[in-house]
């Protein structure tokens, strides 16, 4: 039998998030029923409440960083019980047959993942996400979240951690490579935390000199503004890995241009706009141009083992859930230090 419970939905594209009540399946053998603690506020929340990556299905409840504890349990379940803490990010279902997901990149599964919200799930219902009190979801899709990271700041690290730290891991940042951070928010700065505990000689690139000393504080060790034409001119060829959190246009060959040969520009923001490219800015050099989506459930929990091993958590600011709407707002002027994070007990 489905539960109804409180969430925050936007009713239609580009209006205010306003609190509803949504349906939740009834728990099933392999799912588990979690009591949502916390839920990040991510950007692409906004751009898909506000139609900006194509037409949503509303009433829409976002959220993919969730981070909560198990309250029950179906009778097939063997990986969790009453009382786990449990994260959900952005996706609680894939085909499980394909290549893709029999290898843990459930991700880029080749029938393509069910998000957390703004999808329809295998039975052809729209997903809710973690704007809500409660979510019921598969075993194999949750993840456990270490006893040494409070649930609060884990929460960014469902969206935020996992999409930094798989193109870091991927591109092999460590001990000996010089790795750039483009944009220093919600992303950014989980990519500086990250790249530093690796191992890496990390530098921010970012609009301004505003966030310098945050960025130091966070493990960068130097901070460039790239409104500042030198900055191009003097790192130019500097770089084995530069990771792009920026969802506006960049001038890419630009950006290109501060790669060692063979060096990488993987992006992981995702601008509404098309962006444009001179090949030439790939072809001298040999440097390779990509994009990474987050990361499959395995790796997930590597990013969260690792995070807790070295106490890394996301830098929050904890709202109440009638603060969502003004978030996003603020998320749209940088003006955050660095997730809005809700607390689900206020919804």
């Amino acid at each position: 039998m489905t539960t109804n419970v409180p969430a925050y939905a936007a009713p239609a594209a580009n209006a205010p998030l306003e609190r509803v009540t949504i349906p939740r399946r009834a728990v099933g053998e392999r799912d588990v029923l979690i009591e949502i603690k916390y839920a990040g506020i991510c950007h692409s929340d906004i751009h898909q409440a506000r139609d900006g990556w194509g037409e949503g299905i509303f009433p829409m409840v976002p959220g993919h960083e969730i981070a909560g504890i198990v309250t029950e349990v179906g009778p097939g379940v063997t990986t969790y019980r009453a009382g786990d803490r449990v994260g959900v990010g952005c996706f609680v279902d894939s085909c499980r047959r394909c290549d893709y997901c029999r290898q843990g990149l459930e991700q880029y599964c080749a029938e393509g993942m069910t998000g957390t919200y703004n999808a329809l799930d295998r039975d052809g219902e729209p997903t809710y996400g973690g704007y809500s009190t409660h979510i019921v979801v598969d075993e194999n899709y949750a993840v456990r979240i270490p006893d040494a990271l409070p649930l609060d700041v884990a929460a960014p690290l469902l969206c935020a951690g996992i999409t930094l730290y798989s193109p870091l891991v991927h591109w092999k940042a460590g001990p000996g490579k010089n790795v750039a951070i483009v944009g220093l928010g919600g992303l950014g700065h989980m990519g500086v935390k990250i790249a530093h505990a690796l191992g890496a000689e990390v530098t921010v690139l970012s609009q301004t000199l505003r966030k310098q000393e945050d960025g130091l504080r966070l493990g960068a060790d130097h901070f460039h503004a790239t409104s500042d034409p030198e900055t191009f001119e003097k790192l130019a060829g500097t770089f084995d890995l530069i990771v792009s959190t920026v969802s506006a246009p960049l001038d890419l060959g630009a950006y290109l241009g501060l790669l060692k040969t063979d060096g990488a520009l993987v992006n992981v923001g995702a601008p509404e706009e098309p962006v444009s490219l001179n090949l030439f800015s790939v072809i001298t050099g040999r440097k390779t141009l990509a994009g990474s989506m987050i990361g499959g459930i395995a790796e997930t929990q590597e990013m969260l083992d690792f995070c807790a091993e070295h106490g890394l958590g996301a830098e929050i600011e904890l709202i109440t859930a009638d603060q969502i709407n003004e978030a996003y707002e603020r998320v749209l002027t940088s003006d955050v230090r660095y997730r809005f994070v809700v607390d689900a007990a206020t919804i």
